[in-house]
């Protein structure tokens, strides 16, 4: 599954900021059981909005990871709270199938 979220950057701050912070909760919360890695990407034209997606097994496993986690990374994420607005896109899926146009020959 993907839990995908937007990051706001706030007026007179940095997205390496929050990248910072997003590196060092990830790598705590990377060692949770079903996490399988994050992303984070500068959204096209607004270098100040981010997406950010953790990939995880299944949604149970995240949220076990948020009921019972290493304290420290509240303390990251309250750390990088004055800079960003953080908007929850959704949990979504691995897709049961999936559709790939057949590669064309030049």
């Amino acid at each position: 599954m993907k839990y995908i979220f937007e990051v706001q950057i706030k007026p007179g701050c940095h997205a390496e900021q929050y990248a910072d912070a997003w590196v060092r909760a990830s790598e705590l919360i990377q060692q949770a059981p079903g996490a399988r890695g994050t992303e984070l990407h500068r959204k096209i034209g607004e270098p100040d909005k981010l997406i950010a997606i953790a990939h995880w097994d299944s949604k149970a496993q995240r949220d076990a990871m948020q009921e019972k986690h290493h304290p420290e990374i509240d303390n990251i994420i309250r750390s990088a709270a004055p800079f960003v607005e953080i908007r929850v896109l959704g949990s979504y899926e691995e897709p049961e199938w999936v559709v790939t146009p057949r590669q064309v020959k030049a």
